[in-house]
């Protein structure tokens, strides 16, 4: 029996018990009828598909985010690392687990990067964008600096939002130079920095700050329309023109590129097309950093379903 073994360490044949985060929980039926937990389990090196058989709680999907202790077995499903739980418990305040180990962090340095982000809104030259910024800054600031930029997928740990806006500022940066005869900079960077920060109310989060659902506005709004109305409603405080007002609007409501990839509308202007390729790109890169980091050299992954494909680590 191995204690708190690392998820990336795990192979199947491998005893193992010890505290990690419940990612996701929900009770299923059997084809034999019976219940069973089908949960995800993480740490801070990677997440296993969990089975816990014959099951009926108490431990659920209201628990999610929360960290459990665990024994079971590493065993072999379709050519994928699985664990087969025994036992599954909640941690109490009193047990010796170590949190670091269990949460993720994006791995940057948080305070360096938040620098980075506001000597950006500092250097913009329009006044009413430079102003929107500042002002949905220091309305967010807590949150944009720890949250989560999604529920799993991408940037899915703590500080993930931030790590999320600061690189895309950073690839926005250098394509506003690069086509500077026809995108406007200011623009641009200001969609990039306010494309997610509706993130905060579209998702409910647990106790330890990580994502476990969404908020009963975030399903029925979501993140682009009501990042959309809010800069609406501080474009009319500040007294901005409209067409600036309306194109912020249109830069987050077409973030997501098509109708079927959840936009509002599709880009329309230069700097919404690259907004929209910007998210992209760091979005699939971030997905390769976490899928890479448990493929071994000179193998190709398990099928990745935010890719739809599986990826070589070369």
């Amino acid at each position: 029996m191995e204690y708190d073994k690392r998820i990336i360490d795990m192979t199947p044949g491998d005893a193992v018990e010890g505290f990690y985060l419940l990612k996701a929980a929900a009770l299923k039926t059997s084809t034999s009828g019976s219940q069973y937990l089908n949960a995800v389990l993480s740490d801070v090196t990677g997440s296993i598909e969990t089975k816990v058989w014959n099951y009926n709680g108490p431990v659920g999907a209201a628990d999610e985010g929360k960290i459990v202790k665990i024994r079971g077995m590493v065993t072999s499903f379709r050519g994928a690392s699985q664990l087969s739980v025994e036992r599954i418990r909640l941690a109490q305040k009193t047990d010796p687990y170590d949190l670091s180990v269990l949460v993720p962090v994006a791995p940057v340095d948080a305070d360096e990067m938040l620098r980075a982000v506001e000597a950006t809104v500092a250097s913009l030259c329009d006044d009413d964008y430079r102003a929107i910024c500042t002002e949905m800054l220091a309305r967010h600031l807590e949150a944009f600096r720890s949250i989560p930029a999604a529920k799993s997928v991408h940037h899915s740990f703590l500080c993930g939002l931030l790590m999320h806006t600061g690189n895309m500022l950073k690839i926005a940066e250098q394509l506003a130079g690069l086509y500077a005869d026809t995108v406007d900079r200011d623009l641009l960077l200001a969609g990039t920095l306010l494309h997610d920060f509706a993130k905060e109310e579209e998702f409910a989060f647990s106790e330890l700050g990580l994502v476990t659902e969404y908020s009963t506005k975030g399903r029925l709004l979501g993140h682009l329309t009501m990042g959309a109305q809010e800069i609406a409603e501080i474009a009319k405080e500040l007294h901005v023109p409209e067409e600036k007002s309306v194109l912020l609007q249109h830069m987050i409501l077409s973030h997501h590129g098509e109708p079927e990839f959840g936009a509002a509308v599709r880009p329309q202007c230069a700097e919404s097309e690259l907004l929209a390729l910007i998210d992209l790109i760091d979005s699939r890169m971030e997905i390769y950093r976490e899928a890479l980091a448990s493929v071994p050299e000179g193998k190709f992954s398990q099928r990745i379903f935010a890719l739809d494909k599986q990826i070589y680590h070369h």
